[in-house]
């Protein structure tokens, strides 16, 4: 039995875990999904990326976690590498899918061709609102599915532009990286100087970005055998 601690990426909350939870409940885990501040049902609460990285950190401690496996998707993987590296001997694995990765002093826009995320939340009062449906082309999802994201909640802007502040050398965390093919087959850079490492690991996923919802039963499976990992 592993403790789980699920965390997704941007407008989304713990309910995007639902069916991967089931799945890992019906394995025998334990599963802790959670929802960032200033999302889904904490809607209202101020965040900057810090407030996130101690989310998860406050997460792990107050249900007592330990061996516990800290999954990020998309941007939560800046803030649950952080956390990874906080939480010390009661971390087993960290595993990011299809995510950003904390680079000091790099924020989740750093690097970003243009500049209209940056515009987005300065239209509307520090938030990004989810894009439209046409923007999930590709990637695997129904109508249905792309609906569930489309209706999620606008992410706290602060979030998405303050740097990255790792407490050391990611590479040094025990890692799963899971690269979703229909998103791009070649992870980013700061994830491919990662992999270099002999604790970390990549596991290939034929999905779009939100496997959660496309692929959520192999997901589910892939986060077992990643949890059963030393």
């Amino acid at each position: 039995m592993t403790d789980f601690v699920l965390v997704a990426g941007t407008w989304l909350g713990a309910w995007a875990w639902d069916e991967v939870a089931a799945e890992l409940r019906g394995a025998g885990h334990d599963v802790h999904p959670l929802t960032l501040s200033g999302l889904a049902e904490k809607q209202g609460v101020p965040a900057g990326q810090q407030t996130h990285v101690r989310d998860v950190v406050d997460e792990v401690e107050r249900l007592g976690l330990r061996d516990v496996v800290l999954v990020g998707h998309s941007y939560a993987g800046i803030p649950v590498g952080q956390a990874a590296q906080r939480i010390g001997e009661r971390l087993r694995r960290v595993v990011f899918v299809d995510a950003n990765v904390p680079v000091d002093g790099e924020s989740f826009l750093s690097g970003w061709p243009s500049d209209a995320v940056r515009q987005a939340i300065a239209e509307h009062d520090g938030f990004w609102p989810p894009l439209g449906a046409p923007e999930y082309a590709g990637q695997g999802l129904t109508d249905e599915q792309i609906a569930w994201i489309v209706g999620g909640s606008p992410h706290p802007g602060a979030t998405l532009t303050e740097p990255a502040v790792p407490a050391g050398p990611l590479g040094d965390l025990p890692a799963t990286y899971v690269k979703c093919l229909l998103d791009g087959d070649e992870p980013m850079p700061a994830v491919a100087e990662l992999l270099k490492s002999d604790s970390w690991e990549l596991v290939e996923l034929d999905t779009g970005h939100w496997p959660m919802f496309s692929q959520p039963h192999a997901l589910a499976r892939l986060l077992d055998a990643a949890g059963g990992r030393p």
